[in-house]
């Protein structure tokens, strides 16, 4: 059964992001007043006017906010929710993905911010996406579920510069990078189990697709994440950090902070703490 044909039923599942830019973009990375990231911090938002808008009033909206109340129902301690309402050309899918460490309460209030901030900064645009420190919400008339998005990303970094040797730092950052890599992709950190046939719901709590960690580099201690999107199959999290973190160089070489954001993946580094382990 295709998505669009549970229409008028809203179907949501554990787990889980997009957005419409074209990378590079640079943007001051967060300072080090926000370590462990007390806020929720705007980061990015798009309007993808290709697909099209709608009128106040109209199925498509009323469809939307049945989408965005059922994914606040579900939200769990697994972060991710998909929902979708609605029979085509009104059919409405959407997708949250909060953070490793702000799941339940803040992954809600993530939540609540990004929706009413998206209806603000993209009246009546079907397409939609909005990136917070905590969570990335996209509200879409496709359904982009379980698919690796090339074309919408960009890229934050510190506008400090590193100060000593510079190639060795660089080299540090992205060795550490690739190693969350490799853990946030491991059999071991989704529960031993590789997409197994069990039901959806119980692949996506499995997945954690998800990593952090630090490195001591002599007087400084470096700090980063990598995150996927619980809808990627594990092999496709691989190839989306693998695809981002080719722009390592281009985004935050001698940076003492950076990221890279997708929607369907990201990462990010720092030399002070900003997640909870």
């Amino acid at each position: 059964m295709s998505s669009l044909s549970v229409s008028k039923r809203i179907v949501s599942v554990f787990a889980m992001i997009s957005i419409q830019f074209v990378f590079p973009r640079s943007v001051m990375s967060l300072n080090q007043t926000n370590s462990l990231n007390q806020t929720n911090a705007y980061l990015h938002h798009t309007c993808i006017k290709s697909q099209g808008t709608y009128k106040p009033g109209s199925p498509y909206e009323e469809n939307l906010n049945r989408v965005v109340r059922a994914i606040s129902i579900s939200i769990s301690n697994y972060g991710f929710v998909h929902g979708s309402n609605g029979d085509a050309p009104n059919t409405v899918f959407g997708k949250l993905q909060c953070r490793g460490d702000s799941y339940s309460s803040k992954c809600r209030s993530c939540l609540n911010t990004a929706f009413s901030e998206i209806r603000r900064k993209c009246p009546n645009n079907k397409g939609g996406i909005i990136w917070y420190d905590n969570c990335l919400l996209e509200i879409s008339p496709i359904n982009s579920l379980g698919k690796i998005d090339y074309e919408n990303n960009f890229y934050m970094y510190n506008e400090k510069a590193v100060n000593g040797d510079t190639n060795s730092f660089n080299k540090n950052t992205r060795a550490l990078l690739y190693r969350l890599k490799e853990k946030a992709t491991s059999k071991e950190n989704n529960n031993g189990k590789q997409d197994l046939p069990e039901t959806k719901e119980e692949r996506l709590k499995m997945k954690k697709l998800y990593a952090t960690g630090e490195e001591s580099l002599g007087k400084m201690k470096l700090y980063a994440m990598v995150q996927c999107t619980k809808d990627l199959s594990i092999k496709d999290c691989n190839v989306c950090l693998n695809w981002i973190m080719a722009k390592l160089p281009t985004c935050c070489n001698n940076k003492q902070g950076g990221r890279v954001l997708s929607t369907s993946c990201n990462f990010r580094y720092e030399l002070y703490p900003f997640v909870k382990n």
